[in-house]
């Protein structure tokens, strides 16, 4: 992708113009001698290979990818989707310690506020139906960003009960997805005509950004909550919104005219025919089948939440701990992306679901390990005991993941691929919300409180049973062909 001819921008231009200026001064200076034309022209190509050499060091590569203000762009964006991570463990520690709230209350507040990550097709049928202020993409990515900067920003400052922080977080939220559709739509009209490995270069600068920032916020989220408190940590968060902002003004897009207009009975008549389109793909067994059996894999309950209040709370895990916690998770993720793309990738997808089912039920069941105290007997602390179970799972994590993605580029079908894979994503989003919702409806019923964890074994045991219900309909994927392994790649590129 960098041996690519592009046209350096900005000091590069300004380069060349110096450059045919002082050709054509030297040609000037040497029309009245008897060998003016071979001077100048020699001057000339100088002047030229100078201006090449500076335009080649000029110009920047990152990833394989000719940086331009568009690219940069991107890569702001993405980066902003990892470092909002910042605020990740400042609102668990904001509801349990300042609002009060036990873990039920809790999963509950954090699994609506992720709502708008449910409608991801939505926000894309918007921007590509509705322009804002004459744009499609720059106008929204600007609100986007003053959208997250206002919710983020009150919770710094003035938000003091459940309700409140619930809008907030909820904008939060909203800022980010919509955001990411509006970025995963440029990135795919730059790639469009590109050969592969540019598209591949794009990608991976996208993906290396977004780690990028999850390593970075990861590293201080829990030693700013110790040292500065959650609001502070939340003055932070509301930054990153306003470098989204920023970016759109590098997005290079021109305004919709004023015949280009649409109006509010085409918007109606766009969403119905885009609606029944989706329905009439849904329809087939070999579409619907596959995505039902993932929501019910992603959908089985959880007791993350509960965890969290048993590790502050009863471990006395202090912030900057679990942001150590949080930082072996960031980079773990990048070896089970590693781990996946280098040697699973090729394998039957319903055999991927099978055993990373069955090996995450048995590997989650170490937890019962530190609930019921047993590491200690076994000489292992408390803390590298956490340390060794989140980087373990987390990598199995990634690798039982990244099968999802490849499951849903493979069942889109052609003409609807970008916004039917952004609607079993939101499918799948809702997948794990509900486990949220029933993780919570559990800790409620077996009486697991803030202070109170005498039932938490059996919450644990539960979630970890049902974890292989949804093997009894595996099936399901049979629908699904395995003839196309690199499938990963193009499900990381949609995603």
């Amino acid at each position: 992708a960098g041996a690519r001819t592009t046209r350096a921008r900005g000091d590069g231009r300004a380069g060349e113009t110096r450059a045919r200026d002082d050709a054509m001064g030297g040609a000037r200076r040497g029309a009245g001698a008897e060998d003016g034309t071979t001077a100048a022209a020699a001057t000339a190509s100088a002047a030229r290979d100078d201006a090449g050499r500076r335009k080649t060091k000029e110009r920047r590569v990152l990833f394989g990818v000719p940086m331009s203000p568009e690219v940069y762009a991107i890569a702001l964006v993405y980066f902003v989707q990892g470092v909002i991570g910042l605020s990740r463990l400042a609102k668990d520690f904001y509801l349990k310690d300042e609002l009060r709230l036990g873990p039920s209350e809790t999963a509950m507040i954090l699994s609506i506020s992720q709502a708008p990550w449910l409608i991801k097709p939505l926000w894309g049928f918007l921007s590509d139906s509705v322009p804002l202020f004459g744009y499609r993409r720059k106008s929204y990515l600007m609100a986007c960003g003053a959208v997250g900067c206002l919710g983020w920003a009150s919770m710094a400052t003035w938000v003091d009960a459940p309700e409140t922080a619930l809008v907030a977080f909820t904008l939060g939220s909203l800022s980010i997805a919509f955001s990411d559709v509006l970025i995963d739509s440029i990135v795919v009209a730059k790639a469009r005509g590109e050969e592969q490995g540019v598209s591949g270069s794009l990608q991976s600068l996208c993906w290396g950004f977004v780690a990028i920032g999850s390593i970075v916020s990861s590293y201080f989220s829990g030693s700013l909550i110790e040292s500065y408190g959650t609001r502070f940590v939340f003055g932070a968060t509301a930054v990153f919104p306003l470098m989204i902002a920023g970016a759109s003004t590098l997005v290079q897009e021109k305004p919709i005219v004023e015949t280009a207009q649409v109006s509010s009975e085409g918007v109606l008549s766009d969403f119905k025919a885009m609606s029944g389109k989706l329905f009439q793909v849904a329809k087939r067994r070999d579409i619907w089948a596959p995505a039902f059996f993932v929501f019910l894999w992603q959908a089985t309950p959880s007791a993350g939440t509960a965890m969290f209040y048993f590790n502050t709370n009863e471990l006395g895990f202090s912030p900057e701990f679990l942001g150590r916690v949080a930082l072996v998770r960031a980079f773990c993720a990048l070896g089970g992306v590693a781990l996946y793309n280098g040697y699973l990738k090729r394998v039957p997808l319903k055999k991927m679901f099978l055993w990373t089912s069955i090996l995450g039920t048995a590997l989650g069941s170490t937890q019962l390990l530190l609930v019921s105290r047993m590491n200690l007997e076994l000489g292992i602390s408390d803390k590298v005991f956490a340390l060794t179970d989140t980087a373990v799972l987390t990598v199995l994590g990634e690798v039982s993941f990244l099968p999802v993605l490849v499951l849903a580029a493979k069942i889109c079908p052609e003409g609807v691929e970008a916004t039917f894979f952004a609607a079993l994503m939101s499918l799948f989003n809702a997948g794990g919300v509900t486990s949220e919702f029933l993780g919570a409806g559990l800790t409620k019923s077996l009486g697991v409180t803030a202070d109170n964890f005498d039932n938490l074994f059996l919450l644990l045991s539960i979630c970890l049973v049902t974890g292989l219900l949804p093997l009894a309909a595996i099936n399901l994927i049979d629908e699904v062909k395995d003839d196309d392994a690199d499938d990963v790649e193009s499900a990381q590129k949609n995603a």
